[in-house]
């Protein structure tokens, strides 16, 4: 068989490899975080670490199918992938099992599924059939709306699940918008970092610190205008109305939309709550287990606040504590360049390839993987408030890592598939 006509010659190894690694990497550090010694082997079914075994397995299988099949199917049927995914979201909602406060877990028997996790997949696919239609042209009302609500359904359906984590993932497609030409999404993104960075000064200083900040802006800004002459004044006087304006319903936003829960984790995050026995229990704990490790860690099954189980979820969500305390900080090091190793090459690889569907889809993989990766590592050590997301291909979890492994599987047919579109 041909180099060109051979499914293992064309496949991007590199990528592979980055993704083995860390499934290996995560697969040893929930052994470790879950070891019992009367059950000592890491192949034992009945325990968690077994159990993961099984979801890898499965997921090597699943992502070898995905390999054999021809990658046209994937952008034609697209759609249908969209659909189905957004009617398991609405089933969630009908006959959904709650699990920690959130309603997005369907169970069949001893199986738990949550939908949600291959919804961002499913988004990512129908985005990318729909940008890649001749007639789609994101200069366009029209297909800028169609693009911003097959996004926005299931994430306000995730939303209605209570599950925020999952849903402000969604976000992440914003870049794939940005790279393909929507007018918008660069002041979208401009816009969100401004509301994010008012909401947390606000908090931080209240309104009024804010109010004498922003009219100090506005002064110098209108007196800068009219010394320079330069045009735009309107825009930059309705910028500052909307800044005073999200400024003034900053506190109405956070007592009465937030719930507590996720109030008492935002304070703590800026230091305005100390609770390390109750809502900021499991940030102190990981940030404690991860600065223990030191700078080589204290060895794989040697970490103390591991083994006594002090952190709660350390295999799921907050897997990386296990990471940092036995690797230390050459641990967490690896950890991180091989998931910047692998967000670099997936972008490398999108911008080589030959449809707007494939290069679509791989920005938007890349987006889901950054987001995750960045808010789960930042809750672990205390940067961003505890939403509960998985750490892809590390946590444990049946859906994550199904989920993940066919998002990267189907992206890496795509590209070995490129030479044959013309």
């Amino acid at each position: 068989m041909s180099e060109r006509n051979s499914i293992i010659g064309k496949i991007d190894w590199v990528t592979v490899l980055i993704y083995l690694a860390l499934v290996i990497i995560g697969w040893f550090s929930i052994f470790s975080a879950k070891y019992d010694e009367m059950h000592p082997s890491i192949f034992d079914l009945s325990q968690v670490y077994g159990k993961q075994l099984i979801w890898i397995g499965a997921s090597l299988l699943i992502g070898f199918v995905i390999l054999l099949i021809d990658a046209k199917f994937f952008n034609a049927f697209s759609l249908w992938f969209y659909i189905f995914f957004l009617v398991a979201l609405l089933a969630v909602l009908v006959y959904g099992k709650a699990t920690k406060g959130a309603t997005s877990w369907i169970e069949f028997g001893p199986i738990k599924f949550q939908p949600s996790e291959f919804a961002k997949m499913a988004t990512a696919l129908a985005l990318a059939g729909y940008l890649d239609r001749l007639d789609v042209d994101l200069q366009k009302r029209k297909d800028q709306i169609v693009a911003a609500v097959l996004i926005l359904i299931p994430m306000a359906l995730v939303l209605l699940q209570n599950d925020t984590g999952s849903a402000i993932v969604f976000v992440s497609f914003i870049f794939v918008l940005y790279r393909e030409g929507f007018p918008g999404a660069g002041w979208a993104m401009t816009a969100g970092a401004t509301a994010i960075l008012l909401f947390v000064c606000t908090l931080l200083w209240s309104q009024k610190v804010m109010y004498i900040i922003l009219g100090s802006l506005l002064v110098l800004s209108v007196v800068y205008y009219i010394v320079t002459k330069k045009k735009g004044i309107v825009k930059m006087l309705a910028v500052f109305a909307f800044m005073f304006v999200f400024v003034f319903s900053v506190d109405y936003a956070f007592h009465k939309v937030l719930q507590q829960h996720q109030q008492n984790r935002i304070l703590v995050m800026l230091g305005k709550l100390d609770d390390p026995q109750g809502v900021g229990y499991n940030v102190h704990q990981s940030k404690i287990a991860i600065g223990s490790g030191g700078f080589t860690g204290k060895g794989f099954l040697q970490g103390t606040q591991t083994k006594y189980d002090f952190v709660p979820e350390q295999h799921t969500d907050f897997i990386f504590c296990t990471v940092g305390e036995e690797g230390g900080f050459v641990g967490t090091a690896v950890v991180v360049l091989l998931y910047v190793a692998l967000l670099v090459r997936i972008i490398i690889l999108a911008e080589r390839q030959r449809s707007t569907f494939s290069r679509v889809y791989g920005y938007a993989i890349a987006g889901i993987l950054f987001v995750h990766v960045a808010i789960n590592i930042g809750m672990t050590i205390g940067l961003v408030p505890v939403i509960g997301i998985p750490l892809p291909f590390l946590s444990y979890g049946g859906s994550s890592m199904l989920a993940f492994t066919m998002m990267l599987a189907i992206f890496v047919k795509q590209d070995a598939n490129r030479l044959n579109i013309l």
